[in-house]
């Protein structure tokens, strides 16, 4: 007997009835992920809100990325008027949920541009840089420098929030990139403009309202109304969905944020959260080893936290092998076999089940209706159950999106409230090195006018030292033309007649007086004027003294 819509004896969500049974995804088993596939139009959103719809009435929160724009309708409850809800009511009967009803479920709407939900925000520094490498499609040297871009900011304490910080702490690195390369290795400029223009286009597909704060809280994830429901986590991926690797990096880095922040609990009765990602080959198209080898390590341990991961998916091929074999719990609804793709694909997914006789799923996977499914889910024990053609349960909400008032409503008034709906930037990277960047040129400026004070003191008193120099010489020169032209006058002043008359006179007596005073001296000295002797003396001393007396 059901107790509670979608919940069957409170040991699992009721999926549907096959094979004379009911086909119950058990609490236990239900961490250990899962797989809804099919073609379009085969009903599996309305097996996905089935789903939701049975943990949430257990009290385990999820979370789902609506891609196209319909699961919003879980929120209220559907209606017998509505024309898509006809048959459930006869279907339910068919299968025997004798209280079937229609109900609504507790709702939070989310959306990475804040305009159908509240914003949801990471910080750049907690995407890291193998994710953001993954999202601006960079070569793994280009990640290299991206990763040593970060290894930078953490050594000097500069939080990388947005995608601002990560641009100035680009710019920080390609000016000391001589320095970080002999420490970090290789930094090259164009590696750096490479990521620089990557992030132009990431901008340009709405990437700066990913990045910032107030950043998510996974425990606002984990919540449950007053009546003891799992919240449902509704993302807006309808607009995200036109930029596919901002979609696929968000999801990859939910399941990581997840993993790190969540304690080890082993295998709960229930689930801490069950998350459903719509579309999920995005998260798989041209991933890298390393990215691949990533979502593989997180799906494999994020179990342990108590955390299951369904993902939906056209084709079943479309997950890789590796993650494919940790899915648990498979939906498979109808595939159609038109190309050689198709067909490698109901191929694939026959051998995933377990084996039953009474169905051969090669041929019945092709034939299944709408809101028919092949199910194997893990038992107890945790071996799958075999295979079988199930009718899935309808919905008891809205099949359809809700409208923009309702959404609006729903918005306002959920436990989450305003608290991220107001963007917060506070001092981080961009702040901190512009600030440095500005102190640095006002430095530089105050050391150019320092230098340029300097060098024009230097040339004034080079200057003052030449013209003083000049001056010098001016000086000498002027002296030395007073000294000649004062030579020039004394000898025109010497040469002029009066002078010459002078000049004679005076040699004229200045004779007479020597010869006089030769005389006196020789009779002085010899007592006569006469003799040979004297004559000899006193011939020399007349000379001597007339010629000093010519002199004058």
């Amino acid at each position: 007997m059901v107790r509670r819509i979608g919940v069957a004896d409170e040991s699992g969500v009721y999926i549907g009835s096959g094979g004379g049974k009911p086909q119950v995804l058990n609490f236990k088993r239900a961490n250990r992920h899962g797989l809804i596939a099919g073609a379009t139009g085969t009903g599996k959103t309305v097996t996905l809100q089935g789903i939701i719809e049975g943990f949430s009435a257990a009290g385990v929160p999820s979370f789902v990325a609506d891609v196209k724009g319909d699961l919003s309708g879980i929120a209220m409850a559907g209606s017998a008027t509505a024309k898509t809800h006809a048959p459930f009511s006869a279907r339910a009967a068919e299968i025997g949920l004798t209280d079937w009803a229609y109900a609504d479920n507790p709702v939070q709407f989310w959306d990475l541009f804040g305009e159908q939900g509240h914003p949801v925000r990471t910080t750049i520094s907690e995407m890291g840089p193998l994710l953001l490498a993954r999202l601006m499609d960079l070569n793994e040297v280009q990640e290299g420098v991206l990763t040593i871009a970060f290894t930078v900011a953490d050594k000097e304490g500069l939080l990388l929030l947005n995608l601002d910080d990560l641009q100035a702490m680009l710019v920080h690195c390609a000016e000391r990139a001589d320095e970080l390369t002999a420490t970090y290795g290789n930094v090259s400029k164009q590696s750096i403009g490479t990521i620089q223009r990557a992030l132009l286009q990431l901008r340009s597909q709405g990437g700066e309202h990913f990045f910032g704060e107030p950043a998510l809280s996974m425990a606002d994830f984990i919540q449950r109304d007053d009546k003891g429901r799992g919240v449902v986590n509704i993302l807006a991926a309808d607009k995200l969905m036109a930029s596919p690797k901002l979609y696929a990096t968000f999801l990859l880095w939910l399941m990581s944020e997840l993993f790190e922040s969540l304690p080890e609990v082993g295998d709960p009765d229930k689930p801490v959260l069950v998350f459903f990602f719509d579309e999920a080959h995005l998260l798989f198209d041209n991933a890298s080893k390393g990215l691949l080898e990533k979502i593989e390590q997180v799906v494999r341990l994020i179990r342990s936290k108590g955390v299951g991961i369904y993902f939906i998916t056209q084709n079943p091929i479309d997950i890789p092998d590796t993650v494919a074999g940790q899915l648990g719990n498979r939906v498979q609804h109808a595939l159609r076999a038109f190309t050689p793709r198709d067909q490698a694909a109901v191929k694939a997914a026959a051998t995933t089940f377990r084996a039953n006789p009474g169905v051969d799923v090669a041929t019945v996977i092709t034939e299944l209706k709408v809101g028919e499914a092949l199910v194997s889910l893990l038992l107890p024990d945790g071996a799958p159950s075999p295979v079988e053609r199930v009718l899935i349960k309808p919905p008891c909400s809205r099949v359809g999106p809700l409208s923009t008032q309702e959404r609006k409503v729903m918005i306002a008034t959920d436990a989450i409230g305003d608290r991220y709906d107001a963007a917060v930037d506070r001092e981080s990277a961009e702040e901190i090195l512009g600030a440095k960047a500005q102190e640095a040129a006002a430095a530089a400026a105050e050391a150019k006018a320092q230098g340029e004070a300097e060098k024009a003191a230097a040339a004034k008193a080079k200057e003052d030292a030449r013209a003083a120099k000049e001056a010098e010489r001016a000086r000498v020169a002027a002296e030395r033309e007073a000294v000649r032209q004062q030579r020039e006058a004394d000898r025109a002043a010497a040469n002029s007649p009066i002078n010459r008359a002078i000049t004679s006179a005076t040699r004229s007596a200045s004779s007479a007086i020597g010869r006089q005073v030769a005389n006196q001296v020789s009779k002085q000295i010899f007592g006569t004027t006469r003799g040979a002797g004297s004559s000899v003396v006193g011939g020399l001393v007349r000379g001597l003294l007339g010629g000093l007396f010519k002199g004058r």
